[in-house]
């Protein structure tokens, strides 16, 4: 190896020596580097609005004695923290990590509420899509769809989510649904909606889409004909059909009148009309 050489290997050598010691000087200066707080962020959703605030989760890390911002940053336990603000009932999740500048940045989702349940022991909350509970009281109130029954462990309230979501994500079942009610005894999912009179029975949660299709079919060509209080039950549990049970007795008078006058004629609503001796009513679909 030539004199030159030997120069370039030795200046390589003592970059290299440089390089190691200024960062290994650097993570002891970083390690003694006290923390410069807490940047908290939360990701907002109109579905989550005021569940979580930068004062309240300020609150908590004192109250768990994790906001010590006098000890260097490195020494904070960021996987604590996050755990423990991921175990809050009105956080769905959260995010924390040590930033360049000794910053501890936490990023956080609020809990965004489908739905809110009433069971029959008189417990109301609020679940999100997964079913993690939010109690209920007068400062998280947000309309959501209403979910009512008799729940436990295996018959959840969450099962009923992929169902609200749909009725949701349609303007006009959104518009009408009043709340989803589960039998206590036959555990059929029953929708209540605005139009006073009458419940719609959908069996269970399969082939939600097609189930509705069939009711609102009924509602456009039947119920305008026939009456909107004619009938106590129509019932789309049954692939292909629809059955309506004709009322017993009267109600009371609706608070809201619908438009009487149907979009065909009076004979062809009949021709779709099959009376049975049980006083029912089966449509064909």
């Amino acid at each position: 190896m030539t004199k030159k050489g030997v120069i370039r290997c030795l200046m390589a050598l003592l970059l290299v020596a440089y390089i190691g010691v200024a960062v290994v000087m650097a993570n002891q200066q970083s390690a003694r580097d006290k923390c410069r707080g807490f940047d908290i962020r939360i990701l907002q959703d109109d579905g989550s609005r005021d569940f979580v605030t930068q004062a309240e989760v300020r609150r908590l890390l004192k109250e768990w004695s994790l906001d010590d911002t006098d000890r260097p940053a490195s020494s904070i336990n960021l996987q604590k923290i996050e755990d423990r603000l991921s175990g809050v009932v009105n956080i769905e999740s959260a995010m924390v990590e040590r930033m360049p500048d000794n910053t501890i940045r936490l990023t956080l989702m609020p809990m965004i509420p489908m739905a809110r349940v009433f069971d029959f022991k008189g417990n109301s909350y609020y679940i999100n899509r997964d079913g993690k509970r939010l109690t209920a009281n007068a400062r998280y109130h947000i309309d959501v769809p209403v979910i009512s029954g008799n729940f436990d462990s295996i018959h959840s309230p969450a099962s009923l989510i992929p169902l609200v979501e749909c009725l949701h994500s349609d303007p006009q079942w959104n518009a009408i649904t009043s709340q989803v009610m589960v039998d206590p005894h036959t555990r059929d999912i029953i929708l209540v909606p605005l139009i006073r009179g009458h419940v719609v029975n959908l069996g269970d949660t399969s082939d939600i889409p097609d189930k509705l299709t069939r009711v609102m079919t009924m509602y456009r060509k039947v119920m305008p004909i026939k009456g909107w209080e004619y009938y106590d039950t129509i019932s789309v549990k049954w692939a292909g059909q629809v059955v309506a049970t004709r009322r017993a007795k009267s109600i009371p008078e609706p608070a809201i009148r619908f438009d009487q006058e149907g979009d065909i004629e009076e004979e062809d609503i009949n021709s779709m009309l099959v009376a049975t001796d049980s006083d029912t009513t089966a449509v064909s679909h």
